[in-house]
């Protein structure tokens, strides 16, 4: 029976309101409700325009709505409005990091630590600026249950240490990490932090300042925005020192045929067309989840975890991968069914219409670290309830039986 208050959550979020679909894959993306839909469509209805290009009203307005966001993103996650840049996603936000600063700041003989859980966006660019540069990666591996050790990132920071990649909550095994702590000791190396905070932001609440963040990445389709928008925080003295990561229309002060000058930022990093809809759905997104608050959105969440995670312990032939307790998993269970594969696992939730994720999660190192090549995974946000979790735990007790164990 779904209580009033879930009744009341779900009546905000047309697609899962109006579907029998369990959808316990949020790590991967999250459902829209109605108030950023109509944010989107009010945008392209009523002020759609190129934004910073013209001095006509619909311009005007277009660039209002745009700053607006970017003053939300900022007010969001404690930055400065200038302190924001729009991207298309988390991705895009770490590879711009890693070009602009990476490629420029980062020389032959430099250390560049990264933690095994990232996912590979904040991976493969940091090995791509290895490979360059000639700096070598230096891999910080977790405890078995996915807990960083502090003493253990002690031990490879060193005078060649130039920039540490972390994820603040793992997208496999929904662990949080200490990042202030982490950033504090890498900042006493003379090093930066790059925190990819994907999993965090759509959470819990988030304080850049108080974490002493160099750059934070997140996307705005985790959060209950529309795909193609992201945001990349990076503190302004950085930033100022970073080229352009694209170059084209908007990002300039003056351009001749001998030289060009760059806007200050965020605008020098925010090249072409900027994608003015989704900023519009990012606000409407941030609004909403300020609407309900952490306090409640995580509490809940913690709950429907908890449910899970429990009824998971009890269960024969399951194997949750990660933290021995409820609370080391945000959200998260990554878990394997002895002797049936992940895929097989997800196909038989996918035919009781519960959907859940099988395979790497874009995070091989961190399987491979733990000793298993795949694994299935759950993850909920705070629409989802009590019933859905039962029906999860029904059919995953059921599985080994399907496949004739």
């Amino acid at each position: 029976m779904i209580t009033d208050t879930e009744k009341r959550i779900r009546e905000e979020f047309p697609l899962i309101n109006s579907t029998s679909l369990a959808y316990l894959d949020n790590s991967a993306t999250v459902q829209k409700p109605k108030c950023v839909l109509d944010a989107v469509s009010r945008y392209y209805e009523n002020d759609n325009a190129n934004p910073m290009r013209g001095l006509y009203d619909l311009s005007l307005r277009a660039t209002e709505d745009y700053e607006k966001a970017r003053s939300a993103a900022a007010r969001f996650i404690d930055a400065a409005p200038e302190e924001i840049i729009f991207t298309r996603n988390a991705s895009e936000s770490l590879n711009l990091v890693a070009y602009s600063y990476g490629m420029n700041f980062i020389k032959e003989g430099d250390e560049i630590i990264v933690s095994v859980a990232e996912h590979h966006s904040n991976f493969l660019p940091w090995q791509q600026v290895a490979n360059v540069t000639g700096a070598k990666v230096i891999w910080y591996d977790c405890e078995k249950d996915g807990r960083f050790d502090l003493d253990t990132l002690l031990g490879l920071l060193s005078e060649k240490t130039r920039l540490l990649a972390i994820t603040q909550v793992s997208n496999v095994l929904g662990r949080v990490n200490d990042v202030k702590t982490m950033a504090k000791m890498v900042h006493e190396k003379g090093g930066v932090i790059v925190v990819d905070g994907s999993q965090s932001v759509p959470h819990m609440a988030v304080d850049v300042k108080d974490l002493d963040a160099d750059f934070f990445a997140f996307s705005g389709h985790k959060m209950y925005a529309p795909m193609g928008i992201g945001v990349l925080y990076g503190k302004k003295e950085l930033l100022g020192k970073m080229p352009p990561f694209l170059y084209g229309g908007e990002m300039i002060e003056s351009v001749t045929k001998e030289r060009t000058t760059f806007a200050d930022v965020p605008h020098k990093f925010e090249a072409g067309t900027v994608n003015a809809g989704g900023a519009a759905g990012l606000l409407a997104a941030i609004e909403f989840i300020e609407k309900y608050g952490f306090d409640f959105i995580s509490k809940r969440e913690d709950m429907l975890t908890k449910r899970a995670f429990d009824k998971m312990k009890e269960m024969p032939h399951i194997k949750i991968i990660g933290g021995e307790n409820a609370e080391d998993h945000h959200g998260i269970i990554a878990f394997q069914v002895e002797g049936v594969h992940p895929h097989d696992v997800s196909q038989i939730f996918a035919d009781s219409d519960i959907a859940v994720r099988a395979g790497h999660h874009c995070a091989q190192p961190l399987h491979k670290h733990l000793g298993i090549m795949s694994s299935t995974r759950m993850s909920v946000a705070f629409y989802n309830t009590e019933e859905e979790i039962d029906r999860f735990i029904e059919v995953l007790s059921g599985i080994r039986s399907r496949m004739g164990y």
